[in-house]
């Protein structure tokens, strides 16, 4: 798999795990080449929580992309989500030595270094430091500085934090599992690459991943990732709320909820009943599809309304915030019936189901379409820009070799400082240095 046009995505959730492998076609379409689904296990609300399950995991869903694609996989980029995800907004500026010289990306990774200086938590990591704006001597809404004469550049930061062990632990899983690993991207960020257009981000819209463990919220502004949250609740809570309120086994909740489920009980007529057989020669149950209606609009309500307050707190209801696209949803908990018009009840904003078509190749089959593909695909599709925004990076490897020593000398605190020296470049560029790096320490930490 050295081919520079192949990419693979390794979507880690907490009900399957997804390995997808793409390339760019001759029109710049996404081609999907091997797909393979395992079901998760060992993962807790986006958090890994037992190494061998997930491992095994891991590898069953690597295999089958193997089989389906008929190619070789040995690197993978990997989403990261889990409830130890939060965000917040920062600003900070340096003073140019030269305000004779144009600004150039050296400044800006000289002010993103910055950001990175951050005293976090005890145990937090910084992910991604993404600029939004740009002042330059007190000239502001400025989106590109580079080419500008200036002393002062100052610039707002969207800064996305995350528990150093729940990275390593999936680096650890990835690595254990035969595989390197060449990223780590946000799931929400992937997801809006693979749903979102364009016009949807310069208008404003929010968009929201229901997982199995997780509901993932990122929202665009202008073009820029203004807000980002994770919400530890998704599709299995509601499955785990039919199971003790109809009083039957996880496996039938799960499928009454895909069958006959809806988050909209007023669509169910009293008399509709479905039988379920009960365990062991025990009678069968009948449920009402209005009461298994109730019991999932109680909790997607409750889903819905913690992601509404998300996107109050980023200042929809303020007119130059407002989100003029509305809301899109996405993720395997997005296929819910009726779940959209529930969406538009609450929040009044415009809704949308996001389907992950958006830069598939026409003759993409149904399946991988689908909203539960869609972090799997942005995965694909951040790594196939990467690649093709990065092509000749012989400094990378100059400082990835020097900084090898060390980080054999003690792992624990050269991952922090790795992933802190290699985050530093601003949009896709940190990601290549920083994976450049991760996967050296990983390779140095046996």
């Amino acid at each position: 798999m050295e081919n520079n046009n192949i990419a693979v995505g390794l979507d880690i959730g907490t009900t399957k795990i997804v390995a997808m492998m793409g390339r760019k076609n001759d029109y710049g379409k996404m081609e999907i080449l091997g797909i393979g689904k395992s079901k998760s296990l060992g993962v807790h609300r986006g958090v890994v929580n037992n190494i061998t399950q997930t491992i095994q995991s891991i590898q069953q869903a690597v295999q089958d992309a193997e089989t389906s694609s008929g190619m070789k996989i040995s690197e993978v980029v990997v989403g990261i989500a889990g409830q130890h995800i939060r965000s917040l907004q920062h600003s900070d500026y340096i003073t140019r030595n030269n305000s004779d010289e144009v600004i150039d990306e050296e400044d800006i990774d000289r002010l993103c270094n910055q950001v990175h200086k951050l005293v976090m938590l005890p145990g937090e990591e910084i992910i991604h430091v993404l600029p939004q704006d740009f002042k330059v001597d007190g000239q502001a809404e400025i989106k590109e500085p580079i080419g500008m004469y200036g002393g002062r550049l100052e610039a707002n930061f969207h800064v996305v934090v995350g528990q150093v062990s729940s990275i390593r632990n999936i680096g650890r899983c990835v690595k254990s599992a035969g595989l390197e690993l060449s990223g780590i991207t946000l799931e929400p960020l992937a997801s809006a690459n693979a749903v979102l257009s364009q016009e949807e981000k310069e208008a404003g819209v929010a968009l929201i991943d229901i997982g199995g463990g997780t509901t993932d919220l990122a929202i665009f502004k202008d073009g820029i990732i203004r807000h980002t949250a994770v919400i530890p609740f998704g599709g299995n809570v509601i499955t785990e709320d039919i199971k003790e309120g109809c009083s039957i086994i996880e496996k039938q909740a799960e499928l009454l909820k895909i069958k006959f489920g809806s988050a909209w009980p007023g669509e169910n007529k009293d008399n509709e009943i479905v039988s379920i057989p009960g365990l062991r020669g025990r009678e069968p149950k009948e449920i009402t599809l209005k009461n298994l209606s109730k019991i999932i609009h109680a909790r997607v309500v409750e889903i819905i309304e913690q992601v509404y307050l998300e996107i109050k707190n980023y200042g929809h209801e303020e007119q130059k915030k407002k989100l003029i696209a509305g809301i899109v949803l996405t993720g395997g908990g997005a296929q819910l019936r009726h779940l959209k018009q529930l969406v538009e009840y609450i929040t009044g904003m415009d809704t949308r189901i996001g389907y992950p078509n958006e830069h598939l190749a026409g003759d993409s089959d149904t399946e991988t379409t689908s909203p539960m593909y869609a972090t799997a695909v942005g995965l694909v599709l951040n790594s196939l820009n990467a690649k093709s925004k990065a092509a000749p990076k012989i400094v990378v490897e100059d400082e990835a070799e020097s900084s090898t020593e060390d980080e054999v000398e003690a792992p624990a605190e050269s991952e922090i400082e790795t992933e802190k020296n290699a985050r530093n470049k601003g949009g896709k560029r940190f990601f290549d240095k920083w994976a450049e790096k991760f996967k050296e320490f990983l390779d140095n930490a046996e």
